[in-house]
C-alpha cells in the first residue's frame, strides 16, 4: 500500500514536470489556437473602406445630456452584439482570435462575419461555407418549402427567430426570450438615459423602447417617436430593417443610430413633407396605385450621427434613415425623414467626387454637386412614404407578397419617386438650389457609388435594375473614353415608366414578376462593369469605415 503511494506521487511529479507546472509557468500549456487565413481572391478587398472619423460639436450639450448620450452608446454596443449573433451566430470572438493578419481581422468585423458584404457575401476566409440567405433567424438546413408547408405561430414574425425542437419541428421563439439578457440590459440603460433627458417627449419614447425590448410590442414606441419634435438628441434603435433575412425578408436586425440634431439645416426642409399628399396624386402611375393618403404630419431633419451599431454598421454605411417601418403607423402618422449630414458630407467627398473624375463627362462634372447629393438623398427617404402599402388585390401588405424582393424593390422605388419629386418641386420653385441637370447628373453618378454595394445588398439590386433599364431607354450615353452622359429627355421619360411599373408590380403584390425584373436586370452588363474596374484601377473606395465611440467624443 505504502509502495503505491509513493508510485503515484512520481508519476503525478513526473505529470506535472511534463505540463510544465515546475518549470516556471502559472498554469499548463494551451494548444495553440488554429489561424484562419484570407482567401487569395479576397486580398485586393481590405482597402476599399476609407476610415472616418465619426464626431460632432456637443458642447452645446448639457452636463445630464452628455451622460445621456454615453449611457445610449452603452445601449447600442449591445444591439451590435446582438446584430452579430442574428448575421453570424455565437463565436465572434473565436472567430476574430482565429485570424492572425490584423487587416483581415478588421474587414471580418466591418462584415460582421466571415462574407463579403459588397462582393455578394462571398467567404473571406478559408474553411467558410455560403454565408445562409437566412442568416441566424432560421435552422441553416432549413428549406423554403419546409417553412412554407410548415404551420406554428408567430412564422412570418419581425421579432421571433425560426428553431427546431426536438423532434425537428420548426417553432419561434420571440427575442424577448432568446436575447433576454441582452435586451433586459439595453432596457435598464434607455430607462437609466430617460431620466437624464430634457426633453418630456424623448423621455417618453426611451422608456417605452425599453417596454419593448421585454414585450417585442414596437408599434406604441414607433408612435411616440413619431411624436418627438423638439428633442435635439435622439436615437434610432432596436430590431429594425429586414434586409438581413434575405431567405424571405420577414425578421428585423438589430441596429441603434445615435444623433445630435442639426437645427438650421432642418429648417430648410421642414416645408417638403406637407406636398406628399399632392404628389402622391400626381404619381404617374393609374389611380388604384396611388389610392392611399400619406401622411403630411411627418417631419424631415438633418442630423449629425455620433455613433452607427449592428445592421446600420455592417459594409455600407446608411446616410438617410425614414422610418418606422409599420405599415399603420405609416399611414396615419407618415414617416420621419433623418438626413445624416456628416456621414453624407464624407461620402460625397471620398467617393462621388472622384467617381466623377472617372466616368462623368468633363462639361458635366459641375453638375456633380453637393446640394443634389444631398436633396437626392434626402427625397430618396421621403418617397418612401409614396405609393402604396397594402396590395390591391387583398394579398397582404407589399413586404409580405414579395417576401425577399420587397426590399430591392421598395429602394428602387424610393430612389425613381425621389427624382419625380425634384422635378416636381422644381418646377414649382420649392426647390431653389441648383438646375434639374444637377440632380440627375449626380443621381447617375450616385449609381456607380451604390450598385458597388454589390448583390447582397437591397440598395445594389435595386440600384443594377435601374441602371439596366435607364440604358435600355437612352437615359445617358457613354463615349468611346467611358465617360456618361445624360439625355435630359430621355432620362425623365424612363423615371416615369419605371415609376409606372415598380408601383404597379408592388400594388399588385407581384412576387413572379418582381422575381423575374430581378433576375433579368439585377445584374452587371459590360458596360457598367466596365465603368466600376475603371474606378477599381483609380482605387476610389467602395465605403466608409467610422473610428467611432465615447472615446472618440471625449465622453
Amino acid at each position: 500500500m505504502k509502495r503505491t503511494k509513493i508510485a503515484a506521487s512520481l508519476l503525478l511529479a513526473t505529470s506535472i514536470i511534463s505540463t510544465g507546472l515546475l518549470s516556471g509557468c502559472s498554469e499548463p500549456a494551451k494548444p495553440e489556437q488554429p489561424k484562419t487565413t484570407l482567401l487569395a481572391e479576397a486580398q485586393n478587398r481590405l482597402d476599399i473602406y476609407k476610415e472616418v472619423t465619426l464626431s460632432a460639436d456637443l458642447s452645446h450639450l448639457t452636463a445630464n445630456q452628455k451622460q445621456m448620450v454615453a449611457l445610449l452608446i452603452d445601449a447600442s454596443i449591445i444591439m451590435d452584439d446582438l446584430f452579430w449573433q442574428q448575421a453570424y451566430g455565437e463565436g465572434k470572438d473565436a472567430l476574430l482570435a482565429s485570424i492572425k493578419d490584423e487587416k483581415a481581422r478588421r474587414y471580418v468585423e466591418i462584415n460582421y462575419g466571415p462574407w463579403d458584404r459588397l462582393d455578394g457575401d462571398k467567404p473571406l476566409l478559408t474553411d467558410t461555407a455560403e454565408k445562409p440567405l437566412g442568416a441566424q433567424f432560421y435552422p441553416e438546413d432549413m428549406t423554403k418549402a419546409e417553412f412554407e408547408a410548415a404551420n406554428f405561430a408567430d412564422n412570418k414574425g419581425l421579432y421571433s427567430v425560426v428553431r427546431r425542437n426536438d423532434k425537428g419541428e420548426l417553432y419561434s421563439i420571440a427575442y424577448s426570450e432568446a436575447f433576454s439578457d441582452e435586451l433586459e440590459r439595453a432596457a435598464a440603460l434607455l430607462e437609466k438615459a430617460a431620466t437624464l433627458a430634457e426633453d418630456k417627449e424623448f423621455a417618453n419614447y426611451l422608456t417605452m423602447r425599453a417596454e419593448a425590448f421585454r414585450t417585442d410590442t414596437y408599434q406604441p414606441s414607433d408612435f411616440a417617436w413619431m411624436d418627438m419634435k423638439n428633442n435635439p438628441i435622439d436615437v434610432v434603435i432596436g430590431p429594425i430593417e429586414t434586409y438581413e433575412d434575405q431567405l424571405f425578408g420577414y425578421r428585423a436586425g438589430f441596429e441603434s443610430y445615435v444623433l445630435i440634431k442639426d437645427l438650421s439645416w432642418s429648417q430648410r426642409l421642414a416645408k417638403y413633407a406637407a406636398f406628399l399628399p399632392e404628389l402622391q396624386t400626381n404619381l404617374p402611375v393609374a389611380a388604384k396605385y396611388k389610392q392611399e393618403v400619406p401622411g403630411s404630419d411627418a417631419d424631415l431633419n438633418a442630423y449629425d450621427v455620433i455613433y452607427y451599431a449592428g445592421h446600420s454598421n455592417a459594409g455600407s454605411k446608411t446616410i438617410a434613415i425614414n422610418l418606422p417601418n409599420d405599415e399603420q403607423v405609416q399611414l396615419e402618422k407618415g414617416t420621419r425623414r433623418l438626413q445624416l449630414k456628416n456621414a453624407m458630407r464624407a461620402k460625397f467627398d471620398a467617393i462621388m467626387l472622384p467617381i466623377a473624375e472617372q466616368l462623368v463627362s468633363e462639361e458635366d462634372r459641375k453638375h456633380v454637386t453637393f446640394d443634389a447629393f444631398f436633396a437626392n438623398t434626402m427625397f430618396h427617404e421621403v418617397a418612401h412614404g409614396l405609393g402604396i402599402k397594402n396590395t390591391i388585390n387583398d394579398t397582404g401588405t407589399v413586404r409580405q407578397a414579395l417576401k425577399e424582393h420587397a426590399s430591392a424593390l421598395e429602394e428602387g422605388k424610393a430612389d425613381i419617386l425621389g427624382l419625380y419629386m425634384v422635378s416636381q418641386l422644381l418646377a414649382k420653385g420649392e426647390i431653389t438650389e441648383g438646375v434639374l441637370k444637377d440632380y440627375y447628373t449626380t443621381f447617375m453618378a450616385g449609381i456607380f457609388r451604390s450598385v458597388r454595394f454589390g448583390a447582397s445588398s437591397a440598395h445594389g439590386k435595386a440600384n443594377m435594375v435601374r441602371f439596366n433599364y435607364f440604358a435600355d431607354n437612352g437615359a445617358f450615353t457613354v463615349d468611346k473614353n467611358g465617360f456618361y452622359k445624360v439625355d435630359m429627355d430621355k432620362m425623365a421619360k424612363a423615371i416615369d415608366s419605371l415609376s409606372e411599373l415598380i408601383l404597379t408590380l408592388q400594388g399588385n403584390g407581384d412576387y413572379d414578376g418582381v422575381d423575374k425584373l430581378v433576375a433579368e436586370m439585377g445584374v452587371i452588363r459590360a458596360d457598367l462593369k466596365a465603368g466600376l474596374m475603371k474606378l477599381e484601377k483609380a482605387n476610389i473606395p467602395v465605403d466608409i469605415d467610422f473610428k467611432q465611440g465615447k472615446q472618440v467624443l471625449g465622453l
